[in-house]
């Protein structure tokens, strides 16, 4: 260390060229050969010690082995996986991806294909939709020849999950379903815990839904601390397992807390926001905070809502001002939850609203024709809020009650 490494970036950046070299990362090697600079000196330096020849030996390896995948990796299909993520890389998610939320396994191969093909490159999953293992199929099977690379692909821990000896292999249990080999999101889907539930960590799926029921609120694990959780979730970007971590239903003061202790901060808030739950203050505080909020139910989940909940694609205020911009009212919502800076998560396996959900392009660029709503719109659109939302969980925990969001 004294001879050759300037300052604790140096070191760090030996450690993670030992790292890559157990990981099989050449690529990452062959860039650092051609970029050259401070990095390159430090192999250079490396090989004119007594390890010269095992570091030439293994870079020349690496080099070769890396030109020779190069065009298998061109062609790879979405199925296709490498075992690890660098921790390093850069946080740039698309702002509009395909939920999966309610996606029928029998439909999802087609979804996904179609997706793919229309442009979309971020997908929503979670263990609770039990649908990850068809929707794992339908990547590792689609025809769209998009690598895996250029995909975002989010999914949950969820609640039996929370505590750090567990997390890890519900993680390995996701990848499985889903045939990847990282994920680049991982979310805390509630920040509550229930009583473990036992898997078979070699079985594909779920053979019933134990996983998301609590029993009306009897199994709520009051003893799994969150600051716990996370210090699990952290480790999985420190394995390469995860690019970025992340929480969903969280409100203000959760994520005040855990910034508080987080050494890797969360990169997003999954949230539910609509035009009828705008939630002003936590879009002020993430966006203070740099977290990303993404929107999901963006247009009021019209299909899962009960018959007395309110319409909010009938809302006569969105319906009047959709007609005079020319668009439907759910491009509508969805471009004002993009004016406001927020990503969105909006599901649909009707190949017509997947074209018309997609306002922007997977660079995300506004897609020829799309329209922008004046500040008199905006205007208009948030005094309509009223803070409704259509997910609840004191109502499905009245057992034990845990109001997250009051």
């Amino acid at each position: 260390r004294k001879c050759l490494l300037r300052d604790e970036e140096d070191l760090s950046y030996l450690m993670d060229l030992c790292r890559l070299s157990t990981e099989g990362c050449c690529d990452h090697l062959l860039m650092i050969m051609i970029r050259g600079g401070r990095q390159r000196t430090i192999i250079n330096l490396l090989c004119n010690i007594k390890l010269r020849h095992i570091v030439i030996s293994f870079i020349g390896t690496a080099v070769l082995y890396s030109f020779a995948q190069r065009k298998q990796h061109n062609m790879m299909k979405m199925g296709s996986s490498i075992t690890s993520a660098a921790s390093t890389t850069a946080f740039n998610m698309p702002r509009i991806g395909l939920g999966t939320f309610g996606l029928n396994p029998a439909e999802a191969k087609t979804t996904i294909n179609e997706a793919l093909s229309l442009g979309y490159r971020l997908f929503d999953c979670a263990p609770v939709y039990f649908n990850e293992d068809a929707v794992g199929d339908a990547f590792h099977e689609a025809t769209t020849g998009v690598p895996r690379s250029d995909v975002f692909i989010t999914s949950k821990l969820a609640g039996p999950f929370h505590r750090p000896d567990h997390v890890e292999p519900a993680l390995r249990k996701t990848l499985n379903d889903l045939r990847l080999g990282y994920l680049d999101l991982f979310l805390i889907h509630w920040p509550v815990a229930f009583k473990y539930v036992d898997f078979d960590p070699s079985v594909r799926g779920w053979d019933n839904e134990d996983i998301d029921d609590s029993e009306g609120g009897k199994l709520i694990d009051t003893t799994v601390s969150l600051r716990d959780t996370w210090h699990a979730m952290e480790s999985l970007v420190d394995k390469g397992l995860v690019k970025h971590i992340g929480v969903s239903n969280f409100p203000v003061m959760l994520l005040h807390d855990l910034l508080s202790y987080s050494r890797i901060p969360p990169a997003v808030n999954q949230v539910e926001i609509h035009p009828y739950n705008q939630q002003p203050k936590l879009l002020e505080y993430c966006n203070s905070r740099n977290i990303t909020v993404q929107a999901y139910s963006p247009l009021g989940t019209p299909g899962f809502k009960e018959s007395d909940e309110p319409h909010i694609l009938s809302d006569p205020v969105l319906n009047e001002m959709a007609k005079s911009k020319g668009i439907t009212v759910a491009q509508l919502c969805l471009q004002w939850s993009l004016q406001r800076g927020c990503s969105i998560i909006a599901k649909s396996s009707n190949i017509r609203h997947l074209e018309e959900n997609l306002v922007v392009n997977y660079k995300n660029e506004f897609v020829t024709g799309a329209v922008q709503l004046s500040s008199d719109e905006m205007d208009k659109i948030a005094a309509l809020d009223r803070g409704y939302r259509f997910f609840r969980p004191e109502d499905w925990w009245p057992e034990n009650p845990v109001p997250v969001f009051h």
